[in-house]
């Protein structure tokens, strides 16, 4: 599963009718197991084999299993009432809600240039996604740069970028609103501009705010560069959240090479309470897939 996979997938559900979100044919709620200790978030969809279509029936399901968040990157994309329910149900069952995209174009160089009409859509984009938070109680916002430009000095570029969010920051900050800035890896994503946790804590630092931090996406980062604890700990001040999904194939925790037991046990060691968005498919398909993606996060969930 890839970013523009889960945000075609995410409008797609945005534009279907709102009756069958209500439907009364969803399975019985299963036993209920213990809460996990860490904020492990399945995305909408990721237990529909079990759970249906129905939005409220999803987030059932999750906190049935002992999850104590969700995410939606395409939770701009869904109609106000869609929005406000799923804030409604997770603040009944006490649980999070993680980030969602607000800007993510792979095609556009904009962060990038000095230019007045990126920057006014930029601030579009940005009081867009405070009525989103308004609406959702959502606390962050992912925001992808966009491309690099080939003609242009790499530095400047940095400085364009630092610059637009800074101009960001003064409108999400009074809302509460927290930016996080995605490093997504050069072999999925050719011609991004940022790709680098290093490189993300050096811009986050240069804008110096506390509404601009860093979403480290652990398989991203895998591929980019490893060193992941390490990188963990250089720029733990900026990190705001995580992205989970092992490497290779993007699957759930233990079916890859990541040892992901020891990065939540580090992560929880340094007092993280924030939301850790399982960004990821599943190696076997339907419910048996979906059963193996809550025992590995139960395998991997730190005591």
């Amino acid at each position: 599963m890839n970013r523009r996979d889960v945000l075609t997938a995410a409008a797609a559900a945005a534009v279907a009718p709102a009756a069958p979100l209500l439907a009364s044919s969803r399975q019985a709620a299963p036993t209920r197991a213990a809460r996990f200790h860490m904020h492990f978030a399945p995305h909408f969809g990721q237990f529909k084999a079990h759970a249906g279509n129905d939005l409220v029936a999803q987030i059932e399901f999750a906190a049935s299993q002992g999850f104590t968040a969700m995410f939606d990157n395409g939770l701009m994309g869904r109609p106000a009432a869609q929005q406000e329910l799923i804030a409604r149900e997770l603040s009944r069952r006490n649980m999070q809600l993680g980030p969602f995209v607000l800007y993510a174009d792979f095609e556009t160089k904009s962060f990038v240039l000095r230019d007045k009409d990126v920057r006014a859509m930029l601030l579009k984009k940005m009081r867009d996604g405070v009525e989103t938070a308004k609406r959702t109680g959502a606390k962050q916002a992912l925001v992808v740069l966009g491309r690099y430009d080939e003609s242009l000095a790499w530095d400047y570029q940095t400085t364009n970028a630092v610059d637009h969010l800074r101009a960001c920051v003064e409108i999400v900050q009074p809302a509460g609103l927290v930016i996080v800035l995605e490093p997504l890896n050069p072999k999925d994503h050719p011609g991004l501009f940022l790709t680098r946790i290093p490189q993300a804590y050096q811009i986050c630092k240069a804008v110096a705010s506390p509404s601009c931090k860093i979403v480290d996406d652990l398989y991203h980062q895998q591929i980019t560069e490893g060193n992941l604890i390490p990188n963990i700990e250089a720029a733990w001040d900026e990190i705001a959240a995580f992205h989970l999904g092992d490497n290779p194939g993007r699957k759930e925790p233990t079916t890859g090479e990541i040892n992901y037991r020891n990065v939540f046990r580090y992560i929880r060691d340094k007092g993280y309470q924030g939301v850790l968005c399982m960004e990821h498919g599943q190696s076997k398909p339907g419910i048996e897939g979906e059963r193996a993606v809550i025992e590995a996060y139960r395998a991997c969930d730190p005591s």
